[in-house]
């Protein structure tokens, strides 16, 4: 299970569309940071700081070669995410599933 500050780093990092767009670029590949921030017209300390609240998440790790800055995508993190949404969607699909029944017996009743 995922640590409660943890998932909050994860859901406040993929809450912004910039964020999302350069983990989507990441899924393909490592880039530099320049390169993660050439699609929005930003810069360099535009897209670090946004790849810091990626980092912070752990969505994205880093490494430097000589002035080069290379992110990859760590999607291991938003498994937690996933586990963490996936009880909700269980407890939504039950009372779906409730109310489908109801409905059901409902119709059931008015046909007699």
């Amino acid at each position: 299970m995922v640590e409660h500050q943890q998932l909050d780093a994860i859901f406040a990092a993929l809450a912004d569309p910039t964020r999302r767009a350069m983990l989507r670029q990441l899924s393909r590949g490592e880039f530099s940071v320049g390169e993660l921030a050439a699609p929005f017209s930003m810069s360099f300390a535009g897209a670090s700081k946004h790849l810091k609240a990626l980092e912070k998440a752990g969505l994205v790790t880093r490494a430097i070669q000589g002035r080069t800055h290379l992110c990859r995508l760590n999607a291991q993190p938003m498994h937690g995410a996933l586990e963490w949404l996936r009880y909700y969607e269980n407890f939504w699909n039950a009372r779906l599933d409730d109310l489908e029944r109801e409905l059901t017996a409902d119709d059931e009743r008015k046909r007699r």
